[in-house]
């Protein structure tokens, strides 16, 4: 795990806005953001393109954010944080990353999107230096289209999800107070 040298003042989770698309690969960025908001119990507030809350971590208030636009757009968020003051490099974004294997968990600085939209969004407007936790979905098995199998839900054999997830949560508390 990498330790993460400037603490993050923002953690974003990425995922398509709306029931239908909750339990998709694609929104596990999602399912991790809230379950680190249930921990702390915070609440999620609507504001204009997000649902926004916050937590304390340590001695540290981090804002958390879900995009409430379509993962293609995820973006749109990034003015909004540097009204607040916070940089590229005080971002954390938690994503799905297709050339993991499931449930596989990395924490990194910096890099490509590697084809991930919601990431080249961020990206295009802010530039590669922000923290990643890239979750790992896999590849499907057939051939079947990738943004089929991305927006289609986690298959029962994968049944250990919630675990993974908690780990995620456990990996982003250790890597911001330790």
């Amino acid at each position: 795990m990498e330790n993460i040298k400037k603490l993050p003042r923002a953690i974003i989770g990425l995922g398509n806005p709306g029931k239908h698309y909750y339990s998709n690969r694609h929104n596990i960025g999602f399912r991790i953001i809230d379950a680190l908001a249930a921990r702390h119990g915070a609440h999620w507030t609507k504001k204009d393109i997000m649902e926004i809350t916050e937590i304390m971590l340590g001695d540290k208030k981090i804002l958390l954010i879900k995009p409430q636009t379509f993962m293609n757009v995820s973006g749109n968020v990034i003015p909004f944080l540097g009204k607040q003051g916070i940089k590229p490099d005080q971002i954390l974004v938690i994503h799905d990353e297709l050339e993991m294997p499931f449930g596989k968990i990395k924490l990194r600085f910096g890099g490509s999107a590697r084809g991930h939209k919601g990431l080249r969004s961020i990206v295009d407007i802010c530039g590669k230096d922000f923290y990643r936790l890239s979750f790992g979905i896999g590849r499907p098995e057939q051939r079947e289209d990738v943004a089929q199998y991305v927006l289609s839900n986690f298959s029962e054999d994968q049944a250990e999800l919630e675990q993974y997830i908690d780990q995620a949560v456990n990996i982003i508390e250790a890597a911001i107070t330790t």
